[in-house]
């Protein structure tokens, strides 16, 4: 989740390109308990697509960068795609430091 519109507009930048392209989800509702209190936030739901090699980079930003003491960050494998499709995420993302 990420609650901010500047730091879902961040995907691209810099010599890492840690996505290919992200899906904005802007009417996202939680509902959790943290620390002992319920909460009810409006947020967005952010879809990034990259390669299996920039997951954890993508984790160790977003916890730095992320408002939350715990972001969520949740890893899905592709099971079925368009092979161009993949290329493309590929073609479009790279973990040079």
């Amino acid at each position: 989740m990420l609650p901010r519109q500047g730091d879902r507009d961040r995907c691209a930048e810099g010599e890492v390109r840690p996505c290919s392209s992200g899906h904005t989800v802007e009417a996202i509702r939680s509902i959790y308990r943290w620390n002992g209190e319920i909460f009810d936030k409006h947020e967005a739901r952010v879809m990034l697509h990259t390669r299996t090699s920039l997951v954890q980079h993508i984790i160790d930003r977003t916890n730095r960068e992320h408002p939350y003491e715990v972001p969520c960050v949740v890893a899905t494998p592709i099971a079925f795609r368009n092979p161009e499709y993949l290329q493309w995420i590929l073609d479009e993302t790279n973990d040079a430091h």
